[in-house]
């Protein structure tokens, strides 16, 4: 299994091989304070669910921290809201995204076009309404 996560980011994060991690793990493989994580986990309900010690302590699975990483990627990096994020991961959960018709190893000018026109075209269904 790939230990690594991040995506297209310029850095990739060693995810430990274990099956629970604390919360200042987390923050510290995610490089946010525990207060975000906590308004993340309060956020994105669905993709972050921490189960609970008996001492009541947090325990993140693996899924969690990817899920984590990849919020981080898209609020920080991507430059997405919260509920720009949540609508994108809702739909790559349900199948629903669709994928952007560019190639492995693709142009970006192309990316960005394709982005642009998609971008209008929502614009354009937001002005009709």
């Amino acid at each position: 299994m790939d230990n690594q996560a991040g995506g297209e980011t310029g850095y990739h994060v060693v995810i430990p091989d274990k099956r629970y991690f604390k919360i200042g793990e987390v923050c510290e493989l995610a490089g946010v304070k525990q207060h975000v994580l906590r308004y993340w986990e309060s956020e994105f309900k669905k993709l972050i669910r921490p189960q609970r010690a008996s001492s009541k302590q947090r325990l993140y699975r693996r899924v969690d921290v990817e899920n984590i990483l990849k919020i981080k990627k898209l609020l920080k990096e991507d430059g997405f809201t919260i509920p720009g994020a949540k609508k994108l991961l809702a739909g790559e959960k349900g199948g629903e995204e669709q994928e952007l018709p560019v190639k492995e190893g693709g142009d970006v000018q192309e990316l960005v076009a394709t982005l642009k026109a998609e971008l209008r075209a929502i614009q354009q269904l937001l002005q009709d309404d």
